[in-house]
């Protein structure tokens, strides 16, 4: 059988059906489903074991912060290493900032902090942020990449979805709330049933319906099929961190699900999709008539196989097999099951996915497959204390953010300075951990793309804070514009929408934003739990010379120029803004003598610092 699979992405899809049929089979096969049992073996796997909070390592040192630090100094002693020194205030500040909100602190929020001798300061800056209506801008397109989101269907006619941002919206405004975790998953596998009358109740369900789509395929059947198949994969992918989709035809071939669990799973959204030909689906919804679900045979939506209920994944849980449909889960049942406490998995997951962003990695490096080909936790026993902090504070995503930000490993370097007097120390790091597995050291990382371009904006006074609403069209290249459809890309007629966070720019899935794009944005066609960080000569090339960069840089150069009267005051003013501090002798000298060229201007060297590692890297 032809399968497309893409790497990281966390779905399978299959190739059209005429692919997989020998030949047309319209009549309705009768079989009893043939699985294996589930095997005692099979439950002792690491991501299905109960979730039990472990004994905190025990320890003599006063390094450790928290409780994190505590299992992360065990994991490090284990071997033989030590953590290194923590980072200066002025590196320490810019990672919170970019981390937590996705754009760099401004000159007085920087001073402000390094200023500050209070032995509380640094915990009083991560409480702000996490205060801050930008957390959720920024967190928000973490979720997004999971969510799939995109504002069109996709496939050859990209319609217009004309109220997919308002799920956008909700996702924001729901981490800035602190919704807790457990009430936003529920929300969106059935926010219609369980809060109903509650329009943003409804409207979290787009998650499940945030997927490529083709309303106007002459088949609806099959269009029925593939979208079904989408969303269950994706929920398992994305809430269980399990590859499901990969049982769409067959018994996963490494993991314990069925193909039959498959279809159990998918049929819990068998009665929530209603199709109109050539109308997108948006959100899921209740119909009165039950629809019966069946396995469908070798995942060819044309051969019905034995008919098959409503049913959890037999790993987790017992399967049910009661006839009577009075008794069969509904769909709020599997949001409930999803999120009870005793499910072993929900909290691992999104625990493992929010350390992955502060740390460039999770726990376990594959955030979407838990299974047994996936990774596992280099920190098991942290891992699960997470989990268990995550439960017992109301699943709360800022209290385990604080957590997190708070520890001792956060506040790590991240790289050996010139003068480090733990240079034996720096090389054992290095030498006998180079992948940085135990977290000696803070692993530095390069921005997202929505972060470069957000930064560019607010390092040159030009971003525009608004919130929700559709999203906007900045301009794009006008060699590109060329080669566009008539409508396809529609700029924005107020020019203050084009500085708007990147989060709110307009999602169309058969053309992403190129600044973005070439920075590494992902599509919006499956899932996306880990984006890919490719390094081409593009990216430097759109970082110099493309129309966002050569405006941030003019309007940067503007900034600065106004600052002081002084070229030497003006110089310390730019690296402040740039990067966060003051430049050093030998930088100022660089940059006279780069400005005392012919034809320099300001605006060249604002360019060029744009155009840094030094910039473009959290340290």
């Amino acid at each position: 059988m032809i399968v497309a699979t893409f790497l990281g992405a966390g779905i399978t899809f299959l190739p059209p059906a005429f692919l997989i049929a020998d030949e047309p089979i319209d009549e309705l096969i009768e079989e009893p489903v043939d699985e294996l049992e589930i095997s005692p073996v099979d439950r002792t796997h690491w991501a299905y074991l109960p979730l039990i909070r472990p004994a905190v390592p025990e320890t003599t040192s006063d390094w450790a912060n928290n409780d994190i630090d505590r299992f992360i100094l065990a994991r490090l002693r284990q071997h033989s290493l030590a953590p290194t020194q923590d980072a200066d205030r002025r590196t320490l500040i810019r990672r919170l900032y970019l981390h937590v909100l996705g754009i760099p602190p401004t000159i007085e929020q920087v001073d402000t902090f390094v200023q500050d001798r209070r032995p509380d300061a640094y915990r009083r800056v991560v409480d702000q942020l996490l205060a801050s209506p930008e957390y959720g801008k920024r967190w928000g397109q973490h979720w997004l990449d999971l969510a799939r989101f995109a504002e069109t269907d996709g496939f050859e006619h990209d319609k217009v979805r004309s109220d997919a941002w308002r799920y956008r919206d909700w996702v924001v405004n729901a981490l800035n709330r602190d919704m807790p975790y457990d009430r936003f998953v529920r929300w969106q596998i059935a926010g219609d049933l369980l809060a109903p009358g509650d329009r943003n109740a409804a409207i979290a369900t787009a998650f499940c319906t945030s997927g490529p789509d083709m309303p106007d395929i002459n088949s609806q059947q099959e269009r029925r099929h593939v979208l079904l198949n989408e969303i269950t994969s994706t929920v398992g992918a994305v809430f269980l961190s399990l590859q499901v989709g990969c049982a769409q035809c067959h018994d996963h071939k490494f993991d314990a699900i069925s193909q039959a669990d498959f279809y159990r799973l998918r049929a819990f959204f068998d009665s929530a999709i209603e199709l109109q030909k050539n109308q997108s689906v948006t959100v899921l919804t209740s119909t009165k008539d039950e629809i019966k679900s069946h396995l469908m045979i070798r995942g060819d939506w044309r051969r019905e196989g034995a008919e098959l209920h409503r049913a959890f994944l037999r790993i987790l849980t017992p399967v049910q097999t009661s006839g009577d449909s009075s008794s069969r889960p509904t769909r709020a049942d599997l949001a409930r099951w999803l999120t009870d406490p005793q499910n072993p998995i929900t909290a691992r997951s999104i625990v493992n996915r929010i350390w992955q962003h502060h740390f460039g990695k999770g726990l376990s490096s594959s955030p979407s497959d838990f299974g047994v080909m996936g990774s596992e936790p280099t920190h098991p026993l942290l891992l699960d204390y997470l989990a268990a902090e995550l439960i017992d504070h109301d699943w709360s995503w800022k209290q385990l953010h604080r957590q997190i930000l708070l520890s001792r490993v956060y506040q790590l370097r991240s790289w050996q300075p010139l003068d480090a007097t733990d240079k034996a120390a720096w090389r054992s790091l290095h030498d006998d951990d180079p992948d940085n597995r135990w977290l000696g050291r803070f692993p530095r990382q390069r921005m997202d793309a929505e972060v470069v371009r957000d930064s560019l904006l607010a390092v040159s006074d030009s971003l525009n804070g608004e919130v929700d609403g559709p999203g906007v069209s900045p301009p794009l290249p006008a060699e590109l514009i060329k080669t566009l459809k008539s409508g396809q890309w529609t700029t924005s007629e107020r020019k203050a929408d084009h500085y708007r966070r990147s989060i709110y720019l307009f999602a169309r899935r058969n053309l992403r934003y190129p600044f973005l794009a070439t920075l590494d944005r992902p599509p919006a066609d499956q899932t996306c739990a880990a984006r890919v960080e490719s390094t081409t000569a593009v990216q430097s090339l759109q970082l110099m010379n493309s129309a966002v960069a050569m405006d941030c840089a003019r309007r940067l150069s503007d900034v600065v120029l106004r600052s002081a009267r002084g070229r030497q005051e003006q110089l310390r003013n730019l690296y402040q803004r740039v990067y966060g501090r003051m430049p050093s002798q030998a930088e100022l000298a660089d940059c006279n003598e780069f400005l005392n060229g012919d034809g320099i201007e300001m605006m060249d060297l604002c360019r060029a610092l744009l155009n840094s590692n030094e910039f473009v890297y959290v340290d």
